[in-house]
């Protein structure tokens, strides 16, 4: 697993904006920033019981939505109005509000256009209205070779954020994007799924048995947004080294240590709309300019940043073709336990 990455000062006295702050990402960024003395936090979402609920899991009860460096703004990305009045005072924003569920946007696809493309030109426009410090956006290896309507509208927003670094016209703004996997136990993951379904008796089921996920926990996550904050020149997508895991390995390993007497059935039940056998996290395309640094792959703008590409130049390029869940390292059956165990699935 990546090495911890704490903020080391970076947030000090700083207000932040987390956009889509009730979410699994939201909570755990939150709890660490939390640690870094940060003059404000504000957690942005549009779901008034989210807040409330998430208000009262920090204690601050009867004072939501304002108390010590927590503010709560209900907003939506898409409504621009509200974004540049929740950004005004900001010096760091994470930007990671978006419509995730694949099969939902393979049906809604105006609607992941208007809150995945949209509402990330939103974002941009207003941090460079309120002259924001930086900018990191929230991106899925569902972007690369994007086969699906969330994934093509996850891979405009990274072009948008790139692109935003060219034409900011002297602003102060730095625009990064991170990249990764499949979160353990985040809003939409299989791992709460399997849960729920041994619980209720089973069937477990799994869309391909060939199907692989590369693997990595909110802590790891925090860690590589991070790392963009303190790293970031402007344009970068920077993606973590994890490794995979086989879907039916998660499942047989939550069976095997949750169903006690129980003989749970594991089902098959084919690929999902718009769903991808194995991800990747780095195309072919791509690698030809991407650079391997510590922990991390940094992949470089395609566009003409000069500043950015000769920040990194001392880096090497990689050596793969692609990054793919099916050639990365493959998590054991022991190994997936110990990670399910430290997080709080087993």
């Amino acid at each position: 697993m990546a090495q911890r990455l704490e903020g080391k000062g970076l947030f000090s006295g700083k207000h932040i904006l987390v956009t889509g702050g009730t979410g699994s990402f939201g909570h755990q960024i939150v709890d660490r920033l939390l640690k870094e003395d940060p003059a404000e936090i504000r957690i942005f979402s549009r779901d008034e019981d989210k807040q409330v609920r998430m208000s009262e899991e920090y204690g601050m009860s009867h004072q939501y939505p304002k108390n010590g460096s927590m503010n709560f703004v209900i907003g939506d990305v898409r409504n621009p109005n509200s974004v540049r009045g929740a950004m005004r005072g900001i010096d760091i924003v994470f930007h990671a509000a978006a419509l995730k569920q694949v099969p939902l946007c393979e049906y809604h696809v105006w609607e992941a256009v208007q809150t995945n493309i949209v509402g990330a030109q939103n974002v941009i426009q207003a941090a460079l209205d309120e002259e924001v410090e930086k900018v990191i956006a929230i991106s899925t290896d569902k972007a690369v070779k994007p086969v699906n309507a969330m994934g093509m509208s996850k891979a405009i927003q990274e072009k948008l954020f790139t692109a935003a670094n060219f034409h900011k016209v002297g602003k102060r703004a730095i625009f990064t994007c991170v990249r990764y996997g499949n979160v353990v136990g985040s809003r939409g993951s299989v791992i709460p799924l399997f849960k729920r379904q041994i619980e209720s008796g089973g069937p477990v089921t799994i869309t391909d048995r060939e199907m692989t996920r590369f693997i990595l926990t909110l802590s790891e996550a925090i860690d590589l947004v991070f790392r963009a904050v303190s790293q970031g020149i402007g344009g970068e997508v920077f993606v973590l080294k994890i490794p995979a895991a086989l879907v039916i390995d998660i499942a047989e390993v939550m069976v095997e240590s949750l169903a006690s007497s129980k003989k749970i059935r594991i089902q098959n039940i084919g690929v999902r709309p718009g769903e991808k056998i194995h991800e990747v996290l780095i195309s072919e395309a791509e690698a030809v300019r991407t650079v391997e640094e510590d922990s991390t792959y940094t992949i470089l703008p395609q566009i003409d940043l000069q500043e950015t590409r000769a920040s990194h130049r001392k880096a090497g390029l990689v050596s793969f073709r692609e990054y793919t869940s099916d050639a990365a390292p493959r998590l054991t059956k022991k190994e997936i336990k110990s990670i399910l165990n430290q997080t709080g699935w087993l």
